[in-house]
């Protein structure tokens, strides 16, 4: 079967044409990635052409994920083309046994290459596959505006930041009651973004990178999709509250976020 036939490949091209359309990636901003089951790599595997091996970035191991195949956007590529240009905007990727180095199987027309965010990718994949036995394949990072805005003026704690995002609309709760990870700013691109990301997601599905973005992890892409538009929705109404009154008359309590906790069986812990 063709690559672009696949469901997982049209989801793929779906979620990163949606995140275009919602404004989250500006010029080349952003980068997607999903870990195939076996049995949608063996399903593509007579269109894979696999290329030399090349090492990831220096240090950079990730032996959770070796011999895994990777559906990932392409470096340099624009969220608004994978939808016209999913075989030149992305492509399928192959880890090799150590977990210390990858080679392009399908994809990146042109001369392409992953995401110059492979390695923190890679790293957040195997952490969440860990943490999920097995269950979360989507790795999702864009540059949401408000959300961006936020870490302007909220503390950069991640107990702090989730109680104010909690606080914003009542389906946080409900989507993310682990609450999100919060990292000071840090160099894009980096191993050690990459690093400090994959620990906070451990215990977290989203981490926020202050004055950059999010990354978000799930099991779909709807699940990491709806994740990060939760997130950006929640952070809209609270830019705008903010900015018609500093100190709001209402807001979701505690005692609030506790009555939904016990009748969802969230187990968030408000103290």
């Amino acid at each position: 079967m063709n690559v672009l036939d696949t469901d997982f490949a049209k989801q793929f091209v779906r979620a990163a044409a949606e995140g275009w359309r919602q404004g989250w990636h500006e010029c080349n901003g952003g980068n997607l990635s999903y870990r195939l089951r076996p049995d949608e790599a063996a399903q593509v595997a007579a269109c894979l052409d696999p290329g030399e091996w090349r090492p990831l970035a220096e240090g950079v191991q990730a032996p959770g994920v070796a011999g895994e195949h990777f559906l990932v956007t392409a470096a340099g590529s624009f969220f608004s083309n994978v939808e016209r240009e999913p075989q030149a905007c992305a492509g399928i990727i192959e880890v090799d046994r150590h977990g210390t180095a990858f080679r392009p199987c399908w994809g990146f027309a042109g001369e392409g290459r992953p995401t110059s965010e492979l390695p923190s990718h890679l790293l957040n994949h195997e952490a969440k596959k860990a943490a999920t036995e097995g269950a979360c394949r989507v790795v999702y990072h864009a540059h949401p505006a408000n959300l961006v805005a936020l870490t302007f003026v909220l503390p950069l704690e991640g107990k702090a930041f989730t109680r104010e995002l909690w606080k914003a609309i009542s389906e946080c709760a409900l989507v993310f009651p682990a609450g999100v990870g919060v990292l000071e700013w840090m160099n894009p691109g980096s191993v050690e973004l990459g690093r400090a990301s994959a620990e906070l997601m451990r215990d977290h599905d989203a981490v926020v990178w202050a004055h950059h973005g999010i990354i978000c992890a799930g099991s779909t892409f709807d699940q990491a999709f709806g994740l990060l538009h939760t997130v950006e929705k929640a952070s809209e109404i609270l830019v705008k509250v903010r900015a018609m009154q500093p100190e709001p008359r209402s807001f979701i309590t505690d005692e609030n976020i506790r009555t939904m906790s016990d009748a969802y069986g969230l187990g968030i812990d408000v103290a």
